[in-house]
């Protein structure tokens, strides 16, 4: 009764660290949107998007909008492979856990690391003796646990390049008219300052959301990142105390017969 509860309790503590994951991103994402509704409110993101004629920093704030939806996605899977994960070390952490490896580990909860052990039962199995090496193993499990996580870094880079490129465009009109200029025509000196204005206005407000959109994505993907980390950990570790010394343990009884 006393392990039913404490894994009991160590469960649901594991699983409100999981939610954290989410909870974080949420309450970043909270404050992202909030100081945009502080710009909006005092207009400066509508004199952003007329003073940018080449419409960069909308593209911007477009795909940074993407980028969130596919991070709080890939937030989302993780935080249920973490849940996944210790839900399979509060069964194997149990004094009977060692039988749920019986049957190609059918009884864990679905997951990327209930597929990792289920290939390492079938290692074992295959390789009827000696100590299990799950080192590649590992590595698929990193990859998978990874996914598409790389894609916040190559959209942290493609704004940044976006709003260098709103730098070079704005700086280009903004010294075009330099070249017909002529001082003795106050119309054209007039018509000229208005070209340069608007020049250093798409220089600034694009390079303004480039950085601002890249710094952004990389805090939402740094938390991202962190958290598969700590599923990775809480995966080696599950199949090191508790899988591969019972696998090990019962590599001269078939996997399917009781212990």
């Amino acid at each position: 009764m006393d392990a039913k509860v404490s894994a009991a309790a160590a469960s649901a503590g594991t699983d409100a660290a999981e939610r954290r994951v989410l909870l974080l991103w949420m309450v970043f994402t909270g404050l992202s949107i909030f100081a945009a509704f502080l710009l909006w409110r005092y207009g400066l993101i509508r004199l952003m998007v007329s003073s940018d004629r080449t419409y960069i920093s909308s593209i911007i704030a477009v795909l940074y909008v993407v980028t969130c939806v596919h991070c709080f996605w890939r937030t989302r899977a993780i935080a249920r492979e973490g849940e996944a994960a210790r839900d399979c070390r509060a069964i194997l952490a149990a004094p009977d856990g060692a039988s749920a490896l019986a049957g190609d580990a059918r009884g864990l909860p679905g997951g990327l690391v209930t597929d990792h052990i289920k290939s390492l039962v079938q290692k074992a199995k295959a390789q009827a003796k000696g100590p299990i090496d799950q080192t590649l193993l590992l590595r698929t499990l990193a990859d998978r646990l990874r996914g598409s996580n790389g894609f916040g870094a190559f959209v942290s880079d493609t704004l940044m390049k976006l709003g260098l490129l709103g730098t070079i465009i704005g700086f280009i009109i903004m010294l075009a008219p330099i070249a017909t200029l002529d001082a003795a025509d106050k119309v054209a000196m007039k018509s000229s300052m208005g070209l340069m204005s608007d020049g250093m206005a798409v220089a600034m407000y694009t390079t303004l959301a480039g950085l601002i959109g890249s710094i952004l994505v990389r805090i939402q993907y740094y938390m991202l990142d962190a958290a598969t980390q700590r599923v990775f950990s809480d995966a080696v570790v599950l199949t090191e105390t508790h899988v591969t010394p019972a696998l090990e343990r019962r590599l001269g009884t078939p996997l399917g017969s009781p212990p």
